[in-house]
């Protein structure tokens, strides 16, 4: 398999649309289809199918994409542990997240990063309501929902879920519900309602229009930890509540957002950026089946 090739073929597999992926490569449409269709010529099989809504993976395709992504994450890690024996990837990097995905998910993998890169530091933050790239209060950002203002290398990092979850006890001494409306009996639990920071996190009313929460949390973990304590039911994120013994409730009603990445586009040549960029991507593609599953 040709590294180059398969590089262009990973691209539109993440996109799903060939424009998408010229976009992100800089490159053209007719250069990315020619590449693409050279792979397939190379292992003797179609690999994408491309219909109107973009271009979807054939079970061929499948196959070939696992591969090309081990041989990718084999090959980031082999350069990252050159880079990092020379030094060459040093100074402060600054993540903002939301505290779901910053401190639940993140945080716990961060090790992996400045093991590789010894020389550099790494600062988590969890984002507030309002927050500038351009001031430098952080140099990447993740959050839920595509950012629409100044001026920003943005990239989707990955689609995730939510579902209503509540300990055994509380089941056990309050009952089940077994429809949305069987929810206005229950302590629910949720976010401060006048301190929601962006209306992404306004969810609860898709589930049950007019939620009322008797706890009200103004963050992801705290609600989880609620919950887990048994004080009620919540919307908790699936990849949250993966591992624990919280007990899913009215499991076909599911919240799906988005999580974003975004940092100024001064930085886009910044090593430590671009490296860090790069390793959260990473973390949330080998994770991905953690925020839909």
């Amino acid at each position: 398999m040709d590294w180059d090739d398969a590089k262009f073929f990973l691209a539109v597999a993440r996109e799903g649309q060939m424009l998408g992926a010229a976009k992100r490569l800089g490159t053209s449409q007719a250069r990315l289809s020619r590449r693409v269709s050279a792979l397939e010529e190379a292992v003797g099989a179609r690999l994408l199918e491309r219909t109107t809504r973009g271009s979807e993976l054939t079970e061929d395709g499948r196959i070939i994409f696992e591969a090309a992504e081990r041989m990718e994450a084999e090959m980031l890690e082999s350069l990252a542990r050159l880079q990092g024996r020379r030094g060459e990837v040093r100074g402060t990097i600054r993540i903002g997240a939301p505290d779901g995905f910053g401190a639940a998910f993140l945080a716990p993998r961060l090790h992996r990063l400045t093991h590789i890169y010894p020389d550099l530091r790494v600062e988590l933050v969890p984002m507030p309501h309002a927050f500038s790239l351009s001031r430098r209060e952080a140099d990447i950002a993740v959050m839920v929902g595509r950012p629409d203002r100044g001026r920003l290398r943005v990239q989707r990092l990955a689609d995730y879920t939510l579902r209503c979850y509540a300990s055994a006890g509380y089941l056990a001494r309050c009952g089940t519900p077994a429809t949305p409306a069987d929810l206005e009996g229950h302590d629910l639990v949720g976010y401060v309602e006048d301190m929601i920071p962006t209306s992404e996190l306004a969810y609860a009313g898709e589930i049950l229009p007019g939620w009322r929460s008797r706890i009200e949390v103004s963050t992801a973990v705290g609600q989880l930890a609620a919950v887990r304590s048994g004080a009620g039911i919540g919307i908790v994120h699936d990849f949250m509540a993966a591992g624990s013994d919280l007990v899913p409730v009215l499991p076909g009603h599911i919240v799906t957002r988005t999580y974003w990445m975004a940092w100024h586009e001064n930085l886009r040549v910044a090593q430590r950026v671009r490296i860090a960029a790069e390793f959260i991507e990473a973390q949330v593609r080998e994770a991905r089946t953690l925020f839909r599953p």
